[in-house]
């Protein structure tokens, strides 16, 4: 009876059910506390494993706050009148080049109108009607659809994009009347992260909406070689299943309704915490104040949270390939010993207690 109810308890796995779910907790309060969330122990799980990670360009490399720098009517159209109309139909979007658009009518003063039947086009701009005028603003993809003409200041378009502005077309019934030039600046700490990401062995892939011209300068600036631009976003989720087709273990770190599709098809999806609601529910992390370094945080708790389970689970299988022979009165034939049931209780204590002090110190690790 002795030695059946010794060896029952020591068997018992709570050490090894403790294993994996307190790491994983106590990891998940660490990242909080460094400004990282994690929406699952899955995202945690897998983030180690990313060997390419796959970054949109506005708002998540920039800082996300464009501003209007060239202001490029045609002919005889007024400056004011090109920016009043942009920026009444933009009013009811939710995009980043949106909200800088608007921003500029309001610093000159602008009165701007209401529109109606405004109809977003994920990845390509906004159409509506403004004052009794269809209105039209976004890039060249967008003006293909409307049926807009924009060849004759197309030049000056890749001009601007040289220069790494981000170009919008604005047409009113149907025929161009203009282009915005819009600059988002990098943030400060974006060369810094690709750098590390490239010296870790990361592939790292800029996936972008923008033009060619803008996205390449972009990536010029922070040594990035692998670009993909003009991309919609379900091109995004079709270019990231192909990189997991590859073999290639993909993070998708994006902030926008653009980028959702993207964000739900990767192995483990980032959203920038100034971003939209849709990219942060859809992914399973989420980078809280939008410092890029967050990104590296990310990756080294993942790496050190999955060393800590690992030690876990050699605690709790430890305990139990050492007690139970011994309460099975392995040594009792040799020495005449048995485990009481007293010390069983003691041992499985124990190793829970190793468990649960191993993962604690999660919460001390810099990351």
């Amino acid at each position: 009876v002795v030695v059946a109810v010794s060896t029952v308890i020591i068997a018992c796995p709570c050490a090894l059910g403790l294993a994996t779910p307190m790491s994983m907790t106590v990891a998940m309060g660490r990242g909080a506390q460094a400004g990282v969330l994690f929406r699952s122990a899955e995202a945690l799980e897998h983030l180690r494993e990313i060997d390419t990670v796959v970054l949109d360009k506005t708002g998540t490399l920039t800082a996300g706050r464009p501003e209007v720098v060239s202001v490029i009517p045609v002919d005889d159209v007024a400056e004011s009148e090109l920016l009043r109309f942009a920026a009444s139909l933009e009013q009811a979007s939710e995009h980043p080049l949106a909200a800088a658009v608007v921003t500029a009518a309001k610093a000159r003063g602008l009165r701007l109108g209401r529109s109606y039947g405004f109809a977003a086009v994920p990845g390509q701009g906004a159409m509506g009607v403004v004052q009794l005028r269809k209105v039209a603003v976004g890039n060249q993809a967008l003006m293909e659809a409307a049926g807009v003409d924009v060849r004759a200041i197309e030049p000056e378009a890749q001009r601007l994009r040289t220069l790494g502005q981000t170009v919008v077309f604005v047409a009113l019934d149907g025929e161009p009347v203009g282009m915005l030039g819009l600059a988002d600046p990098l943030k400060a700490e974006a060369w810094e992260v690709v750098q590390q990401l490239k010296a870790d062995g990361i592939d790292v892939v800029i996936l972008s909406g923008d033009h060619e011209e803008s996205v390449r300068a972009a990536a010029a600036q922070l040594g990035v070689a692998e670009v993909a631009a003009g991309v919609l976003p379900e091109q995004k989720a079709a270019r990231l299943r192909a990189l997991r087709a590859d073999g290639r273990k993909v993070a998708m770190v994006g902030d926008g309704i653009n980028d959702a599709p993207a964000l739900a098809v990767a192995d483990v999806g980032i959203a920038m915490g100034a971003g939209t609601d849709i990219a942060k529910q859809t992914a399973g992390v989420t980078l809280v104040s939008g410092d890029l370094r967050g990104l590296l945080r990310a990756i080294r708790l993942s790496e050190a949270t999955m060393r800590n389970v690992g030690q876990n689970l050699l605690f709790a299988f430890g305990y139990n390939a050492l007690g139970v022979p011994l309460a099975a009165g392995v040594l009792y034939p040799l020495t005449g010993w048995l485990l009481t049931p007293a010390f069983a209780a003691a041992a499985m204590s124990l190793s829970s207690v190793s468990v649960i002090g191993n993962a604690l110190r999660l919460r001390r690790i810099q990351i």
